[in-house]
């Protein structure tokens, strides 16, 4: 399974919220190259990067970070926040991204990210499937849907995509563990999902727990910086 370390960034710096809340932002390190560095240095290959201030403006805003850590590291990286544009896709691509995560676009302008899908392939587009009692949210989580979450990812399985990152919003920073029954059902009822779990990744025992359900891999973010969960404890994992 591998291990995707997750840097938030809001105003060029490394943040973490709770539950997806702007108020509860907590500033860990002003320069985020020099965490996706020691990341690399510890032996990580991938990184989530998210531009919150991006999901609020519905528009690519932190680019040049991307584009600085793709410059200066090997840490391959998934990129995700404010995606609403073919623009914003050429973007994301061209300042380094490996694979690029649509949540809010899948929902509010299907076609555009279905376009997505047929052009660059199930592997490089990522569904983002972040869910509020398995309701799809949107918007940055500002908005919740009306859409269930396992429906959208089966819908979605059918029209080529491969990769899908599930964050459980409820768990989501709150160091209290994993949706490990939701992320089951969804292994279950789907074929081929290369599922990535997301959300109150606390300790290692979680990683193993999500291994064995058979998940692709792990995003882990708040028990990394508050210490819960240090680089050197996952070099197994690697």
């Amino acid at each position: 399974m591998r291990i995707i370390p997750a840097i938030d960034i809001i105003d060029g710096k490394c943040v973490r919220l709770t539950k997806g809340d702007y108020s509860t932002k907590k500033i860990y390190n002003e320069n985020p190259i020099e965490v996706a560095k020691e990341f690399e240095a510890a032996g990580i290959q991938y990184l989530h990067l998210v531009d919150l201030d991006g999901a609020k403006a519905q528009h690519v805003v932190n680019y040049k970070v991307l584009e600085q850590i793709t410059s200066k590291t090997t840490l391959k990286i998934d990129f995700g926040g404010g995606l609403k544009t073919d623009e914003d896709l050429h973007i994301a691509f061209n300042s380094g991204a490996k694979q690029i995560t649509g949540g809010s676009i899948a929902v509010k302008n299907a076609g555009i990210f279905e376009g997505w899908v047929n052009k660059y392939g199930g592997i490089k587009i990522i569904l983002g499937a972040d869910c509020n009692n398995e309701k799809i949210a949107v918007s940055g989580w500002q908005e919740e849907s009306d859409m269930d979450v396992i429906p959208f990812i089966t819908s979605y399985e059918n029209k080529g995509i491969k990769y899908v990152i599930c964050t459980d919003i409820a768990k989501d920073g709150m160091l209290q563990g994993p949706s490990f029954d939701l992320y089951k059902r969804i292994l279950s009822e789907t074929k081929d999902i290369k599922l990535i779990a997301s959300g109150g990744v606390t300790s290692i025992d979680d990683l193993n727990v999500l291994e064995d359900l058979g998940c692709e891999a792990a995003i882990i973010g708040k028990a990394l910086y508050e210490g819960h969960i240090k680089l050197k404890d996952l070099e197994s994992h690697f």
